[in-house]
C-alpha cells in the first residue's frame, strides 16, 4: 500500500512538472508570435491554437458543450476556481472577446506581455469605483458589438461553490440590454485548486448556457439572479452567497430610478 502511494505521488509529480514546463514553451513561443503578430484579430486566434494546443499536450483536451455564444456584442460571465480558468476559456470561446483581468496580472512576466498584446482590460479589484468605471466602459464597448468575457466573483480560493458577484458589468450591461451567456468552467478547481503547487490530470470541461435576455429583467438584481441560477444548474457546488447577508448589500437598498434620456433606469452598482 506504501509502495503504491509512493508511485502515485511520484506520478503526480511528474505530471506537474511536465505541465509547467509545457506551460512555458507553450507560452514562450506564444509571446514571440504575439510581439510580432500586427492584427489584433490573429493574435487572439493563435492565442485560443496555443491555449488549446498546452491542454492537449498534457492529456486535457477542453470538451465544450452548448451552444456557441450570440454574434456581435455580448457578455460572458464565468466561475472563477482557478489561475488556468483565463486559458481554458481563451482556448473554448471564439477569438473575439477581450478579457476583464485583475490589474496584478498586468506585472506578472510573459503573462502579463500576452495579456496585454490579446487587448485585455485591467481592473483594480480594491477599488470599487475602478470596478464600476472599467465595467460601464468595457459594456459600452459590447455595445458598439464587440464581446467581453469576465469572472464576475473576482477572486477564487480553495473552497468550492459560487461566490457573491461583482454587480457591476451586470448593472452596465442591464441598461444597454446586452445579453448575459453564463459559461460553466468544470475541473479547473481539481487540477490546479488555489495554493497548489503543482496541477493534476484530469478532465476539463466548458458549459455554454443559453444567453439571459438583459432586457427581460426589471433590476440588475435580478439579472444576476438568474445568471446564477443558469451557472448553479450546470456547476454542482453550492451557492456560497447564501453563507452571507447579502450578495451585494447595495442591490438591496431602495433605489430610486432616473431614467436618463435614451436609456434604461439608472441603478445602484458594485
Amino acid at each position: 500500500m506504501r509502495l503504491t502511494a509512493t508511485l502515485l505521488a511520484v506520478g503526480r509529480a511528474a505530471y506537474g512538472v511536465f505541465a509547467w514546463i509545457s506551460l512555458l514553451l507553450h507560452s514562450s513561443a506564444l509571446a514571440l508570435v504575439l510581439a510580432v503578430l500586427p492584427d489584433l484579430g490573429v493574435r487572439r486566434r493563435a492565442a485560443k491554437w496555443t491555449a488549446g494546443a498546452f491542454f492537449r499536450s498534457i492529456g486535457s483536451p477542453i470538451r465544450v458543450d452548448g451552444p456557441a455564444p450570440p454574434d456581435g456584442g455580448c457578455v460572458v460571465v464565468a466561475n472563477h476556481s482557478s489561475y488556468l480558468d483565463g486559458m481554458i476559456l481563451t482556448a473554448a470561446l471564439p477569438p473575439r472577446f477581450t478579457f476583464l483581468i485583475k490589474r496584478e496580472m498586468a506585472s506578472v512576466p510573459l503573462a502579463g506581455f500576452i495579456l496585454k498584446r490579446l487587448g485585455s482590460k485591467f481592473v483594480d479589484r480594491a477599488d470599487a469605483r475602478n470596478r464600476q468605471q472599467t465595467a460601464r466602459d468595457l459594456v459600452a464597448s459590447a455595445g458598439q458589438g464587440e464581446a467581453l468575457a469576465l469572472f464576475p466573483e473576482g477572486t477564487f480560493d480553495a473552497r468550492p461553490g459560487l461566490k457573491p458577484f461583482h454587480s457591476g458589468a451586470f448593472g452596465a450591461a442591464w441598461r444597454s440590454a446586452l445579453p448575459i451567456v453564463p459559461v460553466v468552467v468544470l475541473g479547473a478547481r481539481r487540477k490546479l485548486p488555489s495554493g497548489a503547487l503543482l496541477p493534476r490530470p484530469g478532465p476539463l470541461e466548458v458549459r455554454v448556457c443559453t444567453p439571459v435576455a438583459s432586457e427581460t429583467f426589471r433590476t440588475t438584481k435580478d439579472l444576476m439572479r438568474a445568471t446564477r441560477a443558469a451557472m448553479l444548474e450546470q456547476l454542482g457546488e453550492p451557492d456560497l452567497a447564501r453563507d452571507v447577508a447579502a450578495a451585494d448589500p447595495r442591490d438591496d437598498r431602495p433605489v430610486e430610478a432616473r431614467v436618463p434620456s435614451g436609456g434604461r433606469p439608472a441603478e445602484a452598482t458594485d
